[in-house]
């Protein structure tokens, strides 16, 4: 007798309204598509061994370009795009992503569990939004591409009321 399976993703967004802050990973209110102001994505990734070369994670849009930002895992490391070294070892584990991106002042900042980790100028103004997943990849990549995600948030900075 043939027994067949199926499987269901289930990717929980949570989106937060807060009204002040303290820090920059405080103080965000409800949102996802942007073109102004501070935002940040928060999720728990696992990318189990075998997988190199995806894209996990991403801020599609710019002011030229199709990306803001790219971060892909090579060997159990996450790099910018497929050059700068992000984080390592992150095979087999849970890890918390953090990315804020601050558009006015052109600037995107990485976390890896609670520690920043690389910073960059954006790529301008656009429709922007946050992706996380297994998106479009590079040459030379493995046939073997799985990344699973959980917990994941949106903010967006609001200024305090006075």
């Amino acid at each position: 007798m043939d027994t067949k399976y199926s499987y269901m993703l289930l990717f929980l967004l949570l989106v937060f309204s807060l009204q002040c802050f303290a820090d920059p990973t405080d103080g965000f209110t409800e949102g996802l598509d942007y073109s102004s102001g501070v935002w940040q994505f928060e999720g728990y990734g696992f990318m189990p061994n075998g997988t190199s070369g995806a894209t996990i994670s991403q801020i599609h849009g710019a002011a030229s370009g199709a990306t803001t930002l790219i971060l892909r895992i090579y060997d159990g490391n996450l790099r910018y795009y497929s050059r700068d070294l992000v984080a390592t070892d992150l095979y087999d584990k849970w890890f918390r992503l953090n990315v804020i991106h601050d558009v006015d002042g052109g600037k995107v900042r990485v976390f890896v569990n609670g520690v920043e980790k690389y910073s960059t100028k954006d790529k301008g103004p656009g429709d922007l939004y946050f992706k996380c997943g297994v998106y479009a990849t590079p040459a030379n990549i493995s046939y073997y591409m799985e990344s699973r995600w959980r917990d994941i948030k949106i903010y967006n900075k609001t200024k305090c009321k006075t």
